[in-house]
């Protein structure tokens, strides 16, 4: 009876995290956007977020490094699959992104992001041979449609080039973040999620870097006081808490679930959008927030939630 309650607690715990990760990290598309209003490129916003993230990840990794030795061994072990997951977790992932939302809102940019769900399941599948359970075709079918509910007044598919380059670049965004989390899922459990993290976080921001100095140099007074202040909101709030919080309940209830569960955030963004972005919410907007909501829920209930 006791290991079962254990096991509820922690996929509580497992569900909790990745939701909160996930509404934490829906929020950098309306800081963004408001970021953008002030003059400031894609790549430069990336370093100025990386800049003021990348003293918290080196902190947090050395400390837990000299905790634990044995993590370091398993770390130079795991060295190239690290990199390769920063890189296409947050460095190729989030270069897309923010290159998309020059040329589509903030809502259109969330649904197109959001079908990396039903691409980590996939991946899961053809890289780890970890079975499609029925739960989880029930949730994403539940999520997908509350997204496809809440952003219908937003999917305006006209002739404009420009709105198609924003969908492919964030197109590809989502593709690279499912690889990173389909990797995260072995790799955070070999590493430990604080070491894993800090290590991905620390080898993106790094490439972030020596992209902007290519293109930009190096010039960190050259924007406006807005842009170090929606910088530094996106670099804790948007990149260092839900990192952090998103690997662990990865580790915890494992990529797929996660993944559906993150299916949250385009409503969150929705919400946030009303709020600062000043769009509006619509009674149709509202149902689809019910139905993805509900798609959390069949999560939470599920009886088995633990690295699948």
């Amino acid at each position: 009876m006791s290991n079962l309650s254990d096991t509820v607690k922690q996929r509580y715990l497992g569900v909790s995290l990745a939701l909160i990760g996930a509404v934490l990290f829906s929020t950098k598309a309306v800081l963004v956007k408001l970021a953008y209003q002030y003059d400031v490129d894609a790549v430069s916003l990336l370093m100025l977020r990386m800049i003021i993230s990348l003293p918290f990840f080196i902190i947090i990794g050395w400390q837990t490094l000299y905790k634990d030795r044995s993590k370091g061994t398993a770390l130079v072990q795991h060295k190239w699959k690290v990199i390769l997951l920063g890189l296409l977790g947050y460095y190729v992932a989030s270069y897309l992104d923010l290159e998309g939302l020059n040329y589509i809102d903030a809502s259109l940019e969330r649904i197109i992001l959001f079908i990396y769900p039903t691409l980590v399941v996939v991946f899961s599948n053809l890289i780890y041979k970890i079975p499609i359970k029925r739960i989880q075709i029930w949730a994403i079918g539940l999520t997908y449609l509350g997204i496809i509910v809440a952003f219908r007044g937003n999917l305006q598919f006209g002739d404009s080039s420009l709105i198609m380059t924003g969908a492919l670049y964030v197109l590809g965004s989502s593709i690279a973040y499912s690889i990173y989390l389909v990797g995260t899922g072995d790799l955070s459990g070999r590493l430990g999620t604080r070491i894993y993290n800090s290590a991905a976080m620390t080898v993106a921001a790094i490439a972030i870097l020596v992209h902007n100095y290519i293109l930009n140099g190096f010039n960190l007074m050259d924007f406006s006081y807005e842009v170090y202040f929606y910088a530094f909101l996106i670099s804790i709030f948007s990149t260092v808490l839900p990192s952090y919080l998103i690997v662990e309940g990865i580790r915890i209830i494992g990529a797929n679930n996660s993944s559906i569960i993150g299916s949250v955030g385009p409503i969150s963004t929705i919400l946030l959008a009303v709020i600062f972005l000043g769009e509006k919410i619509s009674l149709i907007q509202g149902l689809g927030s019910i139905i993805v909501i509900a798609g959390v829920i069949v999560i939470l209930l599920s009886k088995d939630t633990r690295k699948v």
